[in-house]
């Protein structure tokens, strides 16, 4: 896929004898997400995912986010996890940078996210913002029973039929949930809400290209016909194992690394808005591979911002770091630097230079540093920031998820986990079910 690049050159100095051992176990991994004979198979509609959604689909959604855009000022997206990050990082990343500090314009409306944390102030805030306005939802998760997003649909359901009126609020939400069973598919069917299935064979952090994630983005005015053409293409660029897999190049060479030593990984952007993609792929690699032990800890940060907080530590802290830069080739706006008699900042040798030509310096001058100093950089190039490229994007990092999780030698579909704190939560809070952790977790506290 010529729109999206990998270079790998500045990591396979430091860990190439990992890098070519490991290159049955990627063949391997590629072959089980083809034929599904690995663990978490179960799991693994995503694979496909691109090529099985139809004009049919695509139009529906967008039938949907149209009626919302018309009635709505406000759509509140209302899922924890892979429920809101992939809808977030693509809404954030082909948004205005300033889009939440203008009003809502007609047949624009802001979308907002709830139910992705247990804040009672964030909670409070957003019904003042919500009160008097013309709102709806969109509501996502398999069970309806997951804490948060329960919570918040809980109060903003309630909100919302006492400002519109219970029969005008069932107009304005949407459930998207499992097909047949589950609180929220019992509940959307007894109310009358518009739903869409959550494919039971595809998991949270791999739903993005899923009504999940197409739903909102259709709302926030972005081309989803585009983005699932953009997945439609890597898909095909990355079926098949060799050299020019650039799915399988990745999970190799960041599995080499870990074999050498480098147990985290950084991935850096130079353009802010790519931060919520970052808190995407933080999820994925992050419930994905670390399990028994084992795995590569996910981490990011956003250059040049991040050069002055953290650059010291990534320069001279613990070699233990390895960076994947995401570099976005053409920006949508060009900016120049003017000239200044008084030249009092010293920068005029800048003047006339476009601001993204000093960004790419920057990252250069960053690269050389810090391969220099010991950290291995693989470099992702985007020839620009649209819904094609992202949704290629978004496909690369699934794929080459699946593959290395496999190379790790652990399921990368599972979470077995992110279950711990939920026991000990409900444990705390009474909830029936749990008596008897209720009293072990009380005797631990005594």
């Amino acid at each position: 896929m010529k729109s999206i690049q990998l270079n790998i050159q500045d990591a396979l100095y430091f860990a190439e004898k990992q890098y070519e051992a490991n290159g049955a176990a990627a063949v391997e991994a590629i072959t089980k997400l083809d034929k599904g004979t690995g663990a978490g198979a179960d799991f693994i509609g995503w694979v496909n995912l691109p090529n099985e959604i139809d004009a049919t689909l695509i139009n529906k959604i967008n039938a949907t986010a149209e009626r919302l855009r018309e009635a709505c000022d406000y759509v509140v997206c209302i899922g924890i996890g892979g429920s809101y990050l992939g809808a977030k990082a693509v809404i954030t990343a082909l948004s205005d940078s300033f889009a939440d500090y203008y009003a809502p314009a007609p047949k624009s409306p802001k979308v907002l996210y709830a139910g992705q944390n247990i804040g009672e102030e964030y909670l409070g805030e957003l019904q003042k913002l919500l009160e008097g306005k013309k709102f709806g939802i969109i509501v996502i998760s398999k069970s309806g029973t997951t804490t948060e997003p329960a919570i918040a649909f809980r109060i903003l359901k309630d909100m919302l039929e006492k400002q519109a009126g219970k029969d005008a609020a069932k107009d304005l939400i949407v459930a998207i949930t499992d097909e047949k069973k589950g609180a929220l598919r019992t509940m959307a069917n007894e109310e009358g809400y518009e739903t869409y299935v959550i494919p039971d064979n595809v998991g949270g952090r791999f739903s993005v290209l899923t009504p999940v994630g197409l739903l909102p983005i259709a709302v926030a005015g972005h081309d989803i016909a585009k983005l699932v053409a953009g997945a439609v293409e890597m898909a095909k660029a990355t079926a098949h194992p060799g050299p020019d897999n650039i799915a399988e190049v990745y999970a190799r060479m960041r599995n080499a690394l870990y074999e050498s030593g480098k147990k985290i990984e950084l991935l850096v952007n130079y353009n802010p808005k790519l931060h919520y993609f970052a808190e995407w792929w933080k999820q994925l690699y992050g419930e994905s591979e670390g399990k028994e032990n084992k795995g590569i800890f996910p981490a990011a940060v956003d250059n040049t911002t991040d050069l002055h907080s953290m650059g010291q530590w990534i320069q001279e802290g613990e070699r233990t770091i390895f960076e994947t830069v995401i570099s976005v080739n053409k920006p949508a706006i060009s900016v120049r630097v003017p000239e200044n008699a008084a030249n009092l900042d010293g920068i005029n040798y800048l003047a006339g230079k476009n601001v993204d030509e000093v960004n790419k310096m920057a990252e250069l001058g960053t690269k050389i540093a810090h391969v220099e100093g010991g950290v291995p950089n693989m470099r992702i190039e985007l020839e620009k920031l649209d819904e094609f490229v992202l949704g290629g994007l978004i496909y690369f990092f699934e794929k080459a998820c699946g593959i290395s999780g496999y190379i790790l030698g652990v399921n990368p579909f599972n979470q077995p986990g992110v279950e711990a704190y939920k026991k000990n939560m409900f444990a705390l809070l009474n909830k029936p079910g749990y008596e008897a952790e209720s009293a072990a977790i009380q005797a631990k506290l005594k």
